[in-house]
């Protein structure tokens, strides 16, 4: 089982929890640019959009019960981008 935490890296999140995409877009937090996930960590992304702790702290425990969701690891994304140079 994955455990995410405020340094959890955003690619990782995206590779090992596709859910997590969606989920923080609804939340305002950009995750994706151009097909590639964006760099840094979770806290560094909220901080980014003037979330303060307490949010970070709700987002830390509700990406988790997201991964911890029967099956969600093995989710594969529903969207496939090659790179340019894989084309």
């Amino acid at each position: 089982m994955t455990v995410i935490s405020r340094n959890t890296s955003i690619e990782e999140l995206v590779e090992k929890i596709p859910a997590s995409v969606s989920y923080l877009m609804k939340e305002g937090i950009r995750c994706i640019a151009c097909g590639e996930p964006i760099w840094g960590t979770l806290e560094e992304a909220a901080r980014d959009k003037g979330f303060d702790d307490n949010t970070i702290d709700r987002f830390v425990r509700e990406l988790n019960e997201l991964a911890s969701s029967p099956g969600e690891e093995k989710q594969e994304p529903s969207i496939r981008v090659k790179k340019l140079k894989d084309l």
